[in-house]
């Protein structure tokens, strides 16, 4: 039930309880017997989204070898969950007031220290933050999410656009 609302709030942020019910094949009452408004369900989806990031940074083994090859592995792992990712984004509730899910501090933190290697390694630029690198991340990884979903761009491409352009930046290299 739950990845069936991912899938279709990812596609259709707007869309209705009864929307997610009838994608799902249940009952509206059979939904808010499991999340009492859309709220909770936002946050079931949270707490999704947080557990699908912390294993693909599990699995991009971001302590090994050089810092660039491994923003490479975190791209390609989280990939699958860049969608849902996309949507939690621009979900307010979930980063106003004091009620901030730790999981998102515990991912920044990770996906900041990634950077912060690659700084010290002389592989990153240094006038840029390591957490504004993984803000940036973020919102490519959003708008590469959407960018696919919407067809106008081959999934395919998904992690090589993201890499090339967070690493390499968009100003076009002389050929030496």
């Amino acid at each position: 039930m739950l990845r069936t609302a991912a899938t279709l709030l990812t596609r259709k942020a707007t869309a209705t309880m009864d929307e997610v019910a009838k994608a799902a094949g249940i009952s509206r009452a059979t939904l808010h017997r499991h999340f009492a408004g859309r709220d909770a369900l936002v946050r079931a989806l949270e707490s999704l989204g947080i557990a699908e990031c912390e294993a693909a940074l599990d699995t991009a083994r971001l302590d090994d070898g050089p810092a660039r090859d491994a923003v490479y592995r975190l791209v390609r792992e989280i990939e699958p969950a860049a969608g849902l990712l996309a949507f939690l984004y621009t979900e307010n509730q979930l980063f106003e007031g004091d009620t901030l899910n730790a999981g998102w501090a515990r991912i920044d933190d990770r996906m900041a220290a990634l950077f912060r290697r690659g700084q010290q390694s002389g592989e990153f630029r240094i006038d840029l933050s390591p957490l504004w690198l993984t803000e940036a991340l973020y919102g490519l990884l959003g708008s590469a999410a959407w960018a696919v979903a919407e067809g106008r761009v081959a999934r395919n491409d998904f992690t090589h656009m993201i890499v090339g352009l967070l690493l390499g930046g968009a100003l076009r290299r002389e050929e030496s």
